[in-house]
């Protein structure tokens, strides 16, 4: 009984004491939730004032320079003398500059000038000469030797700015095979609608030939016309005249003469993008243009920002980079405002060390001592440049921009989040068959079934893929998806879509006016584009289909890889489970 007891009466204590503290946790879990949401908030804000700041010192700048230009004016009036005929007046939109200007601007004005009134008992001006600082000039003195050496030579753009995000993609044009198209794919479809709204792409296209920008620019327009419409895009190329004589170049580190001019060009490239990319949004991130990443990126990368900005201690440094990739320059962060001082210290040293080197320098310069090891200066450097707990981007290009250099790195923090194919195992029964050649185990029937990815060898003019229904199929929707992460240059080229119907159409049918017509009697419903997709909607008109077939046109450099086929019935839920697509992953082949 009286354990009984014992017993009641250590439960009640124990209520006792629990209870308060359950209370204090139900009354205070929303308030610690919302205490961590204001301290973002305030971050974001914080972060969006440095940027707002940034901006302001440039207007600085510009009514600086034009101060100075309306002093020289002034000067030139004032040392006329009386007897000398007048000096023809200053242009119309000058002479009223002064007077289109707030009073804050104009007191800004007379402040940078340096303009006062004197203490002589003339009342005449005392001036005195600004110092000039160095500049781009200084650092890049070809660039005197062309008033146009800074302005781009192709610009399409719809004037965003303002945004949260930009993201900085350096091309050129590449002799085996290029990424770039495959890259921004890769980014756009792994933005969400608000992703997209907040989010800024700049393609850089650093070449001097014409012809080749404006090639690369109209593949760019024509596979992103919407994203390029809405802003989303914007395409930049310098002038010639912005680059340097790279055949006069000092040899630096006993690299070749080749890997000083590639390595001190991408320099250049990188501080010409970052300053264009500087006025456009709150944070920069340079990537390159043979990359994939990972579903709602942009998202992981703003809420680590400003995680990273709320937990920094007034007492502490604020971090200058953060690091979403191991590899090279890929996925590093700056905040905007702060490019400038990267654009400097590239433009001062882009003959001296490749560009990844020099941010390594830069941290290091900013934080490590000479009395210290080396063990100090990483402690220090680690508190500016902070990584991110998994790789956002890996590196898939194996052709380098420099010649002859083959590129074969992974970034291992990345792991397998990007599917190799995706299945879907509810397409009509059908007989499957190919005059390609697969590799190895990728049959093609196993990918129309699902279970793996077609793999072919070098595909042929004339080459088929069939598919050959059991049954006559009325089909709503077809999606040939090729390439994949792993290959993504083993697409079908230059392939149309085809098929047969299994009734003969009237000689009146509307669908004859709306597809091309093959000798044997096929209809021409698509093809597949430069991103190596083919994806179409078909008319009910054609009714039931005998088959299906992809037909190559010309002679292919890589092989052929499939890594989607979707074929839908009419009367089948595109919605639903069975239609939709299962990412699969497989290790790397």
């Amino acid at each position: 009984m009286f354990k009984i007891r014992q017993r009641n009466c250590m439960l009640i204590v124990t209520a006792l004491v629990l209870a308060p503290c359950i209370v204090i946790l139900m009354v205070m879990g929303p308030e610690l939730s919302t205490e961590q949401s204001l301290t973002q908030r305030l971050a974001e804000c914080h972060m969006r004032l440095q940027y707002l700041e940034s901006m302001y010192r440039a207007r600085q700048e510009d009514v600086s320079l034009l101060s100075q230009y309306l002093g020289q004016l002034q000067s030139a009036n004032a040392t006329t003398g009386s007897s000398a005929p007048p000096p023809p007046p200053p242009p119309l939109q000058v002479a009223n500059l002064l007077d289109g200007l707030s009073p804050e601007a104009r007191q800004l004005l007379r402040n940078a000038s340096h303009i006062s009134r004197g203490g002589g008992a003339n009342g005449s001006l005392a001036r005195s000469q600004n110092i000039r600082l160095p500049n781009a000039y200084h650092f890049l003195p070809h660039l005197l030797d062309d008033a146009g050496s800074l302005r781009p030579a192709y610009l399409q753009s719809k004037g965003r700015s303002d945004v949260s995000i930009v993201l900085g993609v350096p091309t050129v044009r590449r002799e085996k095979q290029s990424y770039l198209l495959g890259t921004l794919h890769n980014l756009i479809e792994n933005m969400n609608e608000e992703e997209q709204n907040e989010t800024l792409i700049i393609v850089y296209i650093g070449e001097t030939d014409q012809e080749a920008v404006q090639l690369i620019a109209r593949q760019i327009e024509s596979s992103f016309e919407p994203q390029v419409e809405n802003g989303l895009i914007d395409i930049i190329a310098p002038a010639p005249s912005y680059y340097p004589n790279f055949e006069r170049l000092r040899i630096t580190l006993n690299d070749p003469l080749e890997r000083v001019k590639w390595r001190s060009k991408q320099n250049l490239d990188f501080a010409y993008l970052m300053a264009y990319a500087h006025s456009k949004g709150t944070f920069y991130v340079q990537l390159e243009d043979d990359i994939l990443t990972k579903r709602q990126f942009i998202t992981t990368m703003k809420k680590f920002a400003l995680i990273k900005s709320a937990l920094t201690k007034p007492d502490q440094p604020a971090w200058f980079v953060l690091d979403f990739c191991q590899l090279g320059f890929i996925g590093k962060m700056f905040k905007s405002a702060e490019l400038p001082y990267l654009i400097t210290y590239f433009q001062m040293f882009y003959n001296d060390k490749p560009v990844d080197w020099l941010l390594t320098y830069f941290i290091e310069s900013k934080v490590c001592r000479t009395d210290k090891d080396q063990k100090h200066c990483n402690q220090e450097k680690a508190k500016y440049w902070q990584h991110f707990r998994k790789s956002l981007f890996q590196h898939i290009g194996t052709s380098s921009s420099l010649k002859g250099k083959v590129q074969k790195l992974k970034d291992k923090q990345f792991g397998s989040k990007v599917p190799q194919y995706y299945a879907h195992t509810h397409n009509p029964p059908a007989l499957i068959k190919s005059n390609i050649a697969p590799y190895k185990n990728y049959l093609l029937k196993r990918a129309y079934r699902g279970e793996s990815y077609f793999w072919g060898l070098l595909p042929q003019p004339g080459d088929l893929v069939q598919i050959i229904f059991e049954r006559p199929t009325q089909l709503r929707h077809y999606l040939f998806r090729s390439g994949n992460s792993e290959h993504p240059s083993d697409r079908f080229y230059n392939t149309t879509v085809e098929l047969l119907p299994a009734d003969t159409l009237s000689e009146n049918s509307s669908v004859w006016s709306n597809y091309n017509t093959t000798t044997d009697g096929y209809l021409v419903v698509g093809a597949f584009d430069s991103l190596g997709v083919a994806e179409g909607q078909l008319d009910v008109k054609i009714g039931a289909i005998k088959e299906l077939r992809l037909h190559v046109h010309s002679d292919s450099e890589n092989w052929a890889l499939l890594s989607e086929i979707e074929l839908q019935e009419w009367g089948s839920d595109p919605k639903s489970d069975a239609n939709a697509a299962k990412p699969r992953f497989v290790a790397g082949s």
